[in-house]
């Protein structure tokens, strides 16, 4: 497959004033000749830029400006063509058709970053941090796409990868050599320690990995509280918008209404939902209903309390409900005073309706979830669920390979645990993977890409 040529559209289709048509294999030079009049690429050096038509026999398609990527100095290492053209719905495509008429074949999801993973140009990582940047909503998400992208995390694992095969060769050396009189004996209780080390180093990033993982997935929280207190207009006070109804009627929300915040790059997937209350209404009934099941979702809930008044019974069923939750009071309509104080719990003063007191709840919810000086010391900050999976079952290999040397048993024994948490680890980089994990991670790449 990969001696074939691809080609895929890389921007998005659509009005805009160009598209870029891309195509990569060994035939891409030859293929994109047979369409295109002014330039000879089989002529041109790598990494240059020409200006030309597409045409299709003496028919123009379009004047456009290409770009010739030799191999193996390309993103994919095959000879790479970028075809620069005129945007909207229908050039692109036709272009698209030419090539295919003339022996390129149509690119999968993903398959030009794959092919650049399966040539060596990449490891998963840098294959993951690319649709990451792609996918980013704030500048922390950038940040450690980018991260990614230039090899940090790729770094750190393969030392913790080195640090095991030091271990593991020491052992296969007094395996295989023991008569050898400059080989240190390697037994249980010097091994101990290294292994020991190496867990220590694996906890500190998956501890780390929390802040990462909630960066780049960002928080599902919900708004909830009994009905006129205040929730929709603390959410459209939050996204600085109108984006829910805000009356003085009871009731008025009656479903989830859903929006996403950027909060000093930590993206909150906000849901304003139904006040829960004893009601007749069957529209209001589905509602409450709907605001209970996302409640159990959240990762952080947002009690929304009037500041203005007592709790009432409404309230404390809330707290109760909401009490094993990840969660925040806020005390709304604090400009008309002060009521309400609960034992071993901070309550968040603020005004929706005035915007007052909203830089204390951000704050909040930032202290709660993210450790600022990981990102301020520009640590290298794993974000990614199935790097951290991996990870965490290297780190358990390596507590039995722990317990193992606590009960002495045999050091070769000891080296199977060893060997399987450097496979786990080389699963993140795709240094060891399986055809179903590459086909899979990469389908989720759009097309062109």
């Amino acid at each position: 497959m990969l001696f074939d040529t691809i080609v895929g559209i890389s921007t998005k289709l659509g009005e805009s004033a160009i598209n870029v048509v891309r195509i990569s294999g060994e035939e891409s030079l030859n293929i994109t000749n047979k369409v295109l009049r002014g330039i000879d690429l089989s002529q041109v050096p790598t990494h240059s830029v020409h200006y030309g038509y597409i045409v299709d026999g003496k028919k123009m398609i379009d004047e456009v400006m290409v770009s010739v990527f030799l191999h193996p100095r390309s993103f994919t290492t095959e000879d790479t063509v970028e075809i620069s053209c005129h945007g909207g719905f229908l050039i692109a495509n036709e272009i698209v058709k030419l090539l295919l008429k003339h022996g390129a074949r149509l690119a999968m999801n993903g398959e030009f970053t794959k092919r650049a993973y399966l040539n060596g140009r990449i490891d998963l990582t840098k294959a993951e941090s690319i649709m990451d940047m792609i996918s980013a909503k704030t500048l922390t998400q950038l940040q450690l796409a980018n991260q990614q992208l230039r090899g940090d995390i790729a770094a750190l694992v393969r030392t913790m990868q080195d640090e095991l095969l030091e271990i593991i060769a020491q052992i296969e050396v007094n395996i295989d050599y023991p008569e050898y009189d400059d080989v240190v004996e390697l037994t249980q209780k010097n091994i101990e320690p290294k292994i020991v080390s190496l867990i220590g180093k694996m906890e500190k990033a998956i501890e780390q990995a929390n802040t990462g993982k909630i960066i780049r997935e960002g928080i599902q929280t919900v708004i909830v509280g009994k009905p006129n207190v205040g929730k929709s207009s603390l959410l459209n006070s939050l996204l600085k918008e109108e984006k829910a109804i805000v009356t003085e009627v009871s009731g008025t929300t009656r479903d989830l209404i859903e929006a996403e915040l950027n909060l000093h790059g930590i993206l909150l997937k906000l849901v304003d939902t139904a006040g829960i209350r004893n009601t007749d209404d069957i529209v209001e009934k589905i509602g409450i209903e709907r605001t209970k099941n996302a409640i159990e979702k959240a990762e952080l809930v947002l009690l929304v309390l009037d500041q203005s008044e007592s709790l009432t019974d409404l309230d404390k069923e809330l707290l109760e409900l909401t009490k094993k939750k990840t969660r925040i009071l806020v005390g709304n309509k604090m400009d008309l005073g002060h009521k309400i104080n609960i034992e071993n719990e901070t309550v968040i003063p603020v005004s929706a309706k005035n915007q007052l007191g909203l830089d204390l709840l951000e704050n909040e919810v930032k202290n709660r979830f993210v450790d600022s000086s990981l990102l301020d010391n520009q640590e290298v900050i794993l974000s990614n669920t199935r790097h951290i999976s991996k990870l965490e079952e290297a780190e358990i290999n390596l507590k039995d390979a722990l317990n193992a040397t606590k009960t002495l048993l045999p050091v070769d024994m000891i080296e199977i645990d060893l060997r399987n948490a450097w496979h786990n680890l080389g699963e993140i980089t795709g240094e060891i993977a399986n055809d179903t994990l590459i086909n899979t991670l990469f389908s989720k790449f759009c097309l062109g890409k």
